[in-house]
């Protein structure tokens, strides 16, 4: 195990590839808290979420005036619409399209009222939280692994389908509860996101540096990814 995987997240779960290309932001990690986003609602405990950015950290091209009152297309996001792979081999064993990729917020002005919008979104159940999602059994073990918020019309597979990782799963969308195109990736015990418990999700090698400009990439291996860092494959 990697010196680097921070001691509030438990042995065990899931080793798997980077399900992506090129660079990507950590926006959230259980390396800086258990559970990560706050709840342990929909196995949600371990789960990760990576924002494409470009080669000085934008997301997306600068904020216009109209972008600070108004929500901006999805289209406009260096995430939206990149190839995402599974990071395991195994079988699909539950797979959800067709919800709308919405607009995104980036503002605080925009993100206030959605913000207050969460606890409806939750009762509404599982296709107002992840949106299109893959949910893929590992091979030959207990554990599941989620791919969530995926663009409309983007998923490449059915449930029994047999992957191997590194194959296609979909594409980055910004459906379900995302303010803006991202990938949610998260491991866990079952494939029923209402029953499921969230177990700890590593990856085999990656690339990691801090956001500033400049900064050194350090190789990790069987890690969590930190924070607030940039990662990349090899």
């Amino acid at each position: 195990m990697s010196r680097n995987t921070p001691v509030l997240i438990p042995e065990g779960g899931v080793i798997g590839k980077l399900p992506f290309d090129g660079q990507w932001l950590t926006e959230r990690s259980p390396t800086h808290r258990v559970p990560s986003h706050g709840t342990h609602l929909f196995a949600t405990t371990y789960a990760l979420d990576f924002v494409a950015v470009d080669d000085v950290g934008r997301t997306a091209p600068a904020r216009s005036l109209r972008a600070l009152f108004a929500p901006e297309p999805p289209e406009l996001f260096r995430a939206f619409g990149l190839p995402l792979y599974s990071p395991v081999t195994g079988t699909v064993v539950s797979v959800h399209d067709g919800e709308p990729d919405h607009e995104a917020r980036r503002p605080a002005l925009t993100l206030l009222p959605y913000g207050l919008s969460q606890p409806q979104r939750i009762r509404q159940g599982l296709t107002a939280i992840p949106g299109n999602h893959v949910i893929i059994q590992v091979a030959e073990g207990p554990h599941y692994v989620g791919l969530v918020h995926l663009q409309r019309g983007s998923v490449r597979h059915s449930p029994g389908d047999r992957v191997s990782a590194g194959d296609q799963i979909g594409r980055c969308g910004n459906s379900g509860n995302s303010t803006q195109p991202h990938l949610h990736i998260q491991a866990m015990d079952s494939s029923d996101l209402n029953a499921a418990k969230g177990v700890p999700l590593r990856f085999e090698e990656f690339r990691q540096c801090s956001p500033q400009r400049g900064a050194p990439w350090v190789l990790h291996r069987q890690s969590c990814p930190e924070q607030g860092s940039v990662i990349a494959g090899l």
